[in-house]
């Protein structure tokens, strides 16, 4: 998935990024406000981490003209304010979720975890697709109960493409949530991602195909074998 990091302290933002990047997620850092409204004003995210205090303008003013663009976008607000009234202002404005620093990484990463499964998937913590069941907590895909061995790049796409099950998912959209602003991108990098999913795929004997849809992109669906 592909998120954007808006805060302006440069130790708590590498940190964040180190670990999200590390659950095989794509991170673009923002350090100020007009930085932020600029990107998601451009780029599609599957998630947004939005300090409150930023230089410019602040976080509230970032997700106000989010919203007024219509974005559907999930925002998890990161604060130092812990008053109620700051809490409803973000939540009046479109705020998902809120979390007050200090905070633990992990239960940043698990309401990270909710609130994609929330946007795309329903409040599941495993996504199933015949005998693959991805595990979003564990961030392991199991083929009959045993685990294969991806990369971090192959983790990613099939959680895209089970996240958006029963609907093409393009190259372009692959790359957005593989790539960050620093990466250079390939579709034929993709092309590779996929035949590698798919040669593991057939090895365990999964009941499932990923289909190429031509012109379009690549479809996750149960094998008509089976």
């Amino acid at each position: 998935m592909r998120i954007l990091l808006v805060e302006d302290d440069v130790m708590l933002a590498e940190a964040v990024m180190r670990a999200l990047t590390q659950a095989a997620h794509v991170v673009d850092v923002a350090r100020t406000g007009e930085d932020a409204d600029h990107a998601l004003s451009v780029t599609d995210y599957d998630l947004v981490l939005l300090d409150v205090g930023l230089p410019q303008i602040d976080g509230f003013e970032v997700l106000r003209r989010l919203r007024q663009r219509r974005s559907t976008v999930p925002v998890l607000m990161l604060t130092v304010r812990d008053a109620v009234e700051d809490r409803i202002t973000g939540l009046d404005l479109g705020a998902d979720d809120y979390l007050t620093k200090p905070f633990h990484l992990s239960e940043l990463e698990a309401r990270v975890r909710a609130l994609i499964r929330r946007a795309h998937a329903g409040a599941g913590s495993d996504l199933v697709h015949g005998r693959l069941r991805l595990d979003m907590a564990g961030r392991r895909l199991y083929c009959d109960g045993q685990p294969l061995d991806l990369s971090g790049r192959e983790l990613a796409v099939i959680e895209l493409m089970l996240l958006r099950e029963g609907k093409v998912v393009t190259k372009q959209q692959i790359v957005d949530n593989l790539y960050g602003w620093e990466d250079v991108s390939s579709s034929n990098a993709v092309e590779v991602f996929v035949y590698r999913l798919r040669k593991k795929l057939e090895s365990c004997g999964a009941d499932v195909n990923i289909n190429t849809v031509r012109g379009m992109g690549y479809l996750i669906e149960k094998s008509h074998a089976q």
